[in-house]
């Protein structure tokens, strides 16, 4: 097969190429930034997604330099405890969850491509314009940063890995118009502290009026006894800046009202928030899901397919299984465009039920849930508020809904 043009460097695209150069399938991968850079705030890697990873020997690498999450709990804004399980190999699955920088793990994938495939595979400053196809191959068409016209890129398939933004999904469907906003806008950052709990607990906190939060650590507890955290505080509110930039400063004195009495025996928040590094905005949004990604030689993946919104932890996980159901198919038909029918036939309808379950059923419907029941008041005994058996089957439903339920994780291949 010609080589695999993949338009995006991100986790998708770093993933995909990984899996391909594994598979023998020649790939190519184009970033539209001059310099990758260690950008953005944390995110997390589920079992399902770690089982890939694992796979592909980054199990070592990347536990390096995030933390091996082992539990997660909830609370109420009074700061009492609604809820806690354990996660990942705490949980008793085969596979750890990792909570990671997100820019820390870009430049892990990066760097373990460039050392399979070679530094050639992978050029920055090739931003994508458009693309066309023929009988014979696909062309996707450049410019640098100065919007000067690059030389045209010609491969067996395009892969649209570029994000929400997607100039490749952009061409495909041209008049779709502008992200869905859920009426929630989220400020997050990082903030180096002291470890809390275990040193690997993620923590979601309150509801979306006045405010909720979610909080884990990651990176490993440095020499000084401090650890980086990443924190996200949601609220809802009809106001909000509607471009989705991950790197856009946010201000601090926009959100802190809602968190400045949230300072906890097991955290101060408030305090956490004060000192941080940086704060960054934007609003929660996502897409419907799309009727079909693949046109012939041309197709999307992750974000740039299903944009969903970050609730769940579950955005990447969601990208590296489409990157394994893709190269599955491209080793199953020696014909592209059959190929990726094959991909969009295993992918399409489970990302969409993601992305609807996102705006449903995550986990955090558990808070709302003791938000209403309690009429944001404290409890005197959660079992009195919800019954535990409905908080695990809330876990449950959505954890088999995005296949990361033990079963699931177990029976893929």
């Amino acid at each position: 097969m010609d080589d695999v043009i993949i338009v995006g460097g991100g986790i998708g695209g770093l993933t995909l190429g990984l899996m391909l150069h594994a598979a023998g399938i020649p790939c190519r991968i184009y970033e539209s930034t001059p310099q990758l850079r260690p950008l953005g705030v944390g995110i997390n890697l589920l079992p399902h997604c770690m089982k890939e990873l694992v796979g592909l020997g980054l199990e070592e690498p990347l536990s390096r330099i995030s933390v091996v999450t082992e539990e997660t709990r909830f609370f109420n804004r009074f700061g009492q405890l609604v809820h806690q399980e354990p996660l990942g190999r705490f949980a008793g699955y085969d596979y750890p969850q990792l909570s990671i920088h997100r820019g820390d793990l870009q430049l892990a994938l990066h760097r373990a491509f460039v050392e399979r495939a070679g530094e050639d595979r992978f050029l920055t400053g090739w931003r994508c314009t458009h693309v066309d196809q023929d009988s014979t191959s696909a062309t996707v068409h450049f410019v640098d940063s100065a919007r000067e016209s690059l030389p045209q890129q010609r491969g067996a398939v395009v892969i649209g890995c570029d994000g929400i933004h997607s100039a490749v999904r952009k061409h495909l469907f041209p008049n779709e118009g502008p992200a869905r906003y859920s009426g929630v806008n989220m400020w997050r950052g990082v903030t180096r502290w002291k470890p809390f709990m275990t040193a690997a607990t993620m923590l979601r906190v309150g509801w979306l009026v006045p405010g909720k939060g979610v909080i884990y650590p990651i990176r490993p507890v440095e020499p000084d006894g401090n650890q980086l955290i990443n924190w996200v505080i949601e609220i809802e509110t009809e106001r909000y800046k509607p471009e989705r930039d991950w790197n856009r400063p946010g201000d601090r004195a926009d959100f802190f009202d809602v968190v400045k009495d949230w300072r906890f025996e097991w955290l101060d928040i408030a305090g956490m928030i004060e000192s941080a590094e940086m704060v960054l905005e934007f609003p929660m949004v996502d897409r419907d899901p799309l009727d079909r990604w693949s046109f012939g030689r041309v197709t999307l993946l992750g974000d740039a397919a299903h944009p969903m919104y970050p609730r769940g932890s579950n955005g990447a996980g969601q990208a590296v299984l489409d990157c394994r159901a893709l190269v599955e198919s491209l080793l199953a038909s020696a014909e592209p465009a059959e190929a990726l029918r094959l991909y969009e036939e295993k992918r399409l309808k489970p990302t969409s039920d993601v992305v609807l379950a996102n705006r449903k059923i995550a986990p955090d419907v558990i808070l709302r849930e003791v938000y209403e029941r309690t009429g944001d008041k404290p409890f005197d005994n959660i079992d009195d508020v919800i019954p535990r058996s409905e908080i695990a089957e809330m876990m449950n439903r959505y954890k088999r809904v995005a296949a990361y339920d033990k079963d699931s994780v177990a029976k893929r291949r």
